[in-house]
């Protein structure tokens, strides 16, 4: 006999059937304030979070630098026009934006010419303003041409210890030429060449303000090198007149604007000795990297578009400053042996 067909599954007689299933009821929205005041939590939850806010307040975060470097928000505009002006928190360097990926805070060193370059292109291109960048006759570098024209590459080392300066320059050059071209930004490029004057810095570190306060501190005259590199220097009054012209005028550049009297480092100095203390010595010292060896402004375009020239030449223009630097070096006192000797030259 095959048990196995006759078994059957009964159920119990006395078994309930089984109860059909009924969703949980949903709770009221009042539940979680309820378990949020019960036993004080919610003062525990605003109690960390105060903790959590002065924590990051007070202690400096590695991820965040500041720096008097400008804004760089504006160099996405010319590849989107319609975008906002108005810098996102990645792309501000002095609203806390972030450092990129592998870059320390310390040691980190901004180009501020571009940035500041950048902002200020931004700031016209706003307010419609017509930009004026005052470029530098470095652009040229270590020149292989003489004298120098505007259309004129250069010869720059891009990794001395003057490329940052350099190429910062010739970098500005670019960035203002696109505003002009992509963003409609009117725009005006001088290449100034060395300039001075009074009211320059006394400690400056150029070579005019160096030897004459030098010679005005009775200090032997510092030249770097041979002394035969040569440079050329206009007045500051001639300078403005060129900037002015350019501004007011109808042609973008860049226009070279310097005088084109050329003197070698030696040269210079016996025009200070001249000017200030013929007795002052001459001290030589090793030269810097990268040093120019000739530097003169080809003039023709500023002289034939902008109809400028310079006008004061080196022994008119540096007596002028030499009286500045004096009494700003000296005060009331009086050098006797200094002011005969310039008053005689002058």
């Amino acid at each position: 006999m095959n048990m196995g067909s006759e078994l059957t599954y009964r159920r119990p007689e006395n078994q309930p059937p089984p109860e059909s299933y009924s969703p949980k009821p949903n709770k009221q929205s009042w539940t979680f304030v309820r378990y949020m005041l019960r036993e004080q939590r919610l003062v525990f939850v605003l109690f960390g979070i105060a903790i959590a806010t002065s924590v990051f307040t007070l202690l400096p975060s590695s991820t965040h630098i500041t720096t008097d470097a400008y804004s760089v928000s504006e160099s996405v505009q010319l590849m989107n026009p319609q975008r906002s002006v108005y810098p996102t928190r990645f792309e501000s360097f002095n609203m806390g934006g972030k450092i990129p990926l592998g870059l320390k805070r310390k040691g980190l060193r901004i180009l501020t010419n571009v940035v500041g370059t950048l902002n200020m292109l931004g700031l016209a291109k706003r307010i419609g303003a017509r930009f004026l960048l005052t470029s530098t006759s470095e652009v040229y570098g270590d020149p292989l041409q003489h004298p120098q024209v505007e259309t004129y590459w250069g010869n720059v080392n891009p990794i001395g210890v003057r490329s940052c300066y350099d190429e910062g320059k010739r970098t500005a050059e670019t960035l203002t030429m696109d505003y002009h071209r992509g963003a409609g930004v009117e725009v005006r490029i001088a290449r100034i060449f060395n300039t001075y004057g009074p009211r320059m810095c006394i400690d400056d570190g150029r070579v005019v303000s160096n030897f004459v306060a030098q010679a005005l501190r009775k200090e032997p005259l510092t030249v770097y090198g041979d002394g035969k590199q040569t440079r050329s220097f206009q007045y500051v009054s001639d300078l403005v007149e060129g900037l002015m012209r350019l501004m007011e005028g109808e042609h973008i550049g860049p226009f070279n604007l310097g005088n084109p009297g050329e003197f070698t480092m030696l040269e210079l100095a016996q025009v200070v000795q001249e000017t200030i203390d013929p007795n002052a010595k001459i001290e030589f010292k090793p030269n810097t990297e990268d040093d120019p060896h000739k530097r003169k402004p080809d003039i023709t375009k500023a002289k034939e578009l902008l109809g400028w020239k310079p006008k004061v030449p080196l022994r008119k223009g540096l007596p002028m400053m030499v009286s500045d630097f004096r009494q700003r070096i000296f005060g009331d006192q009086k050098n006797p042996a200094i002011t005969t000797a310039s008053t005689t030259t002058a």
